[in-house]
């Protein structure tokens, strides 16, 4: 396969250290040399977040169908179907595999209990309690530690990819070769190649400025592929989390889907509930339905936030079922076995990003993108419950099997060899005002917030993109002249996330699933199956696809420095 030298070079490079990257590290070839690289400390990502499960059709063909016909009625229409079949049919496999590995989910190995979240006709969300993102990274990471040919290196964060078109190599076709690294313990960018690079750092939901995600879910990966070349898609469809503790102190702690396929109800402050006046499965309708409707009533009655109450269930349930939830609530001063707690929406799931095929290769070859950070068709214009750790899972596997079936074919050497550079930051100084860095920041992600959110406005997507416009300009020159931290890399990114999302949303002249705007309050049937999607770069354009206007191409002084 085309090996391009390097002192630090891998047969697979994977950016995030998550559910996605450590189940395709572990099903890479024992020989295969793998390198994780990890933002912060590797159990700091998304997936110790997950509370609810991961959602798996154990009941044979029926339960198989229905969860195909789940997804793609919480998706609004919009999910691939041959993608969701396929996702859906290898959930038993993947339970399985997870079993191997000595994942102890709740209840016994042949008689899993499983729970019922929002959007599921029946029960089929494979738990370990109320944490079973932390006990799935557990053994994960107790498999990974087994495996000498994985290398996992902590507090590094990746500047950008390094392709062979940005190295000035167009006479032949573009391929990923590696990625720049800024190791957050030295300062220092670092040269890392590979013959197969994984991104798999996770969503974007950080560009707003409430969430449930933890702060290293800034968008790197899907920003990185598409500077490169990558088309993303759906980045409109963001999802926001019904219900996370009003409490500032908590940082919009979640609680958890369960809650309410266990029994919770919603509940105004005078005690009314008043989720059966917007969807006939009240408390179980889709997340979309859920925060949209807390929203509205939030909005009618002027007040902070709503209620969620599962204390008529009892302390015994409660403490046996929900044993997190209830432990991290009672150091805010709830109790849920009690007392309903104060809830609200927040900014939660990206469900768009890197377009991939099956096998989550992307369009630059030697590129793969999975989980959070890929859009695959999966999950539409809103996800399904649970339905994520399924999706890292699926496309971890395939990613692993494609780069191994790669391996096996690319024997010969390439036609012409590149050199990659060293990163070279001669000609940057360290920034004289770091606290712009923090004021835009901050900037930005109230802009994506107060125009952006759960119900949208042409005009109000308008300003977004004229705040958005001014932030990137300044972030780009501060970019261009200033060595680069962790912060700033950040930011980078998130501006261009907030770009895509903002444009997206902008090219979808309809409400649908995540999407919803008072300038078109409808869904257009003619739109069910059409994807919006951001391309870099002049390509086919697909019958069933629509495209959002190609950005503007980097300057020669900002290609220096992406390539530095």
């Amino acid at each position: 396969m085309p090996n391009y030298p390097h002192p630090s070079s891998f047969d697979v490079l994977i950016i995030g250290s998550g559910a996605a990257g450590l189940s395709a590290a572990l099903r890479l070839p024992p020989k295969t040399s793998v390198l994780i690289l990890s933002k912060s400390s590797i159990s700091a990502g998304s997936t110790p977040w997950a509370q609810g499960g991961i959602a798996a059709a154990l009941g044979g063909i029926e339960d198989i169908e229905q969860h195909i016909q789940d997804t793609i009625r919480a998706g609004n229409e919009l999910p691939d179907p041959a993608v969701v079949e396929r996702v859906v049919e290898a959930g038993a496999e993947q339970i399985d595999w997870l079993l191997s590995l000595g994942m102890p989910f709740s209840g016994e190995p042949n008689h899993l209990h499983l729970t019922r979240e929002g959007g599921h006709g029946v029960r089929r969300v494979a738990h370990a309690a109320d944490h079973t993102g932390r006990t799935l990274m557990e053994t994960l990471l107790d498999a990974v530690q087994a495996r000498p040919n994985i290398t996992v290196q902590e507090h590094q964060i990746a500047v950008d990819l390094i392709t062979t078109h940005r190295l000035g190599a167009t006479h032949e076709p573009n391929r990923c070769l590696g990625a720049y690294v800024l190791d957050l313990t030295s300062d220092t960018v670092n040269t890392l190649c590979a013959n197969h690079v994984i991104l798999a750092t996770g969503g974007a939901a950080k560009a707003y400025l409430y969430t449930t995600n933890p702060d290293g879910s800034t968008g790197d990966g899907i920003a990185m592929g598409w500077r490169a070349g990558c088309r993303v898609a759906n980045m409109e469809f963001m999802q926001f989390h019904p219900t996370c503790l009003f409490e500032p102190r908590a940082k919009s702690f979640l609680i958890s889907e369960a809650v309410r396929g266990e029994g919770g109800v919603l509940l105004l402050p005078d005690g009314t509930r008043f989720m059966q006046n917007y969807h006939p499965d009240a408390e179980l309708a889709p997340r979309d339905v859920v925060a949209r409707a807390i929203d509205s009533e939030m909005k009618r009655l002027g007040i902070d936030c709503v209620y969620l109450d599962i204390s008529f269930k009892g302390r015994a349930f409660i403490e046996e079922h929900f044993p997190m939830i209830h432990a991290r609530c009672l150091q805010y001063g709830y109790d849920m076995t009690s007392q309903p707690l104060p809830v609200v929406p927040a900014a939660h799931y990206t469900c768009g990003g890197i377009m991939v095929d099956e096998h989550g290769h992307t369009d630059i070859p030697g590129l793969y993108a999975i989980g959070e950070t890929s859009h695959t068709g999966l999950h539409g214009a809103n996800r399904l419950a649970s339905n994520s750790l399924l999706e890292c899972l699926v496309y971890g596997q395939a990613a692993a099997e494609h780069i191994k079936a790669q391996a096996v074919r690319e024997t010969q050497p390439p036609p012409h060899e590149v050199t990659v550079p060293d990163w070279d930051d001669s000609q940057v100084t360290d920034a004289d005002e770091a606290v712009i860095v923090t004021h835009n920041w901050d900037e930005l992600r109230r802009a994506l917030w107060d125009y952006v959110g759960i119900v949208r406005t042409t005009k109000r997507l308008q300003r977004a993109k004229h705040r958005i416009a001014l932030l990137r300009r300044e972030i780009q020159d501060y970019y261009a002249h200033f060595r680069v931290s962790n912060n700033l890399i950040e930011l980078r990114n998130l501006v261009d996330v907030a770009d895509l999302i903002v444009r997206s949303a902008l090219a979808r002249h309809e409400s649908r699933g995540l999407h919803y705007t008072r300038d078109f309050p409808e869904s257009d049937p003619a739109l069910a199956h059409v994807n919006t999607i951001c391309a870099p770069q002049l390509i086919e354009q697909p019958m069933d696809e629509t495209y959002s206007p190609t950005p503007p191409k980097p300057s020669h002084e900002n290609h220096k420095h992406e390539t530095r």
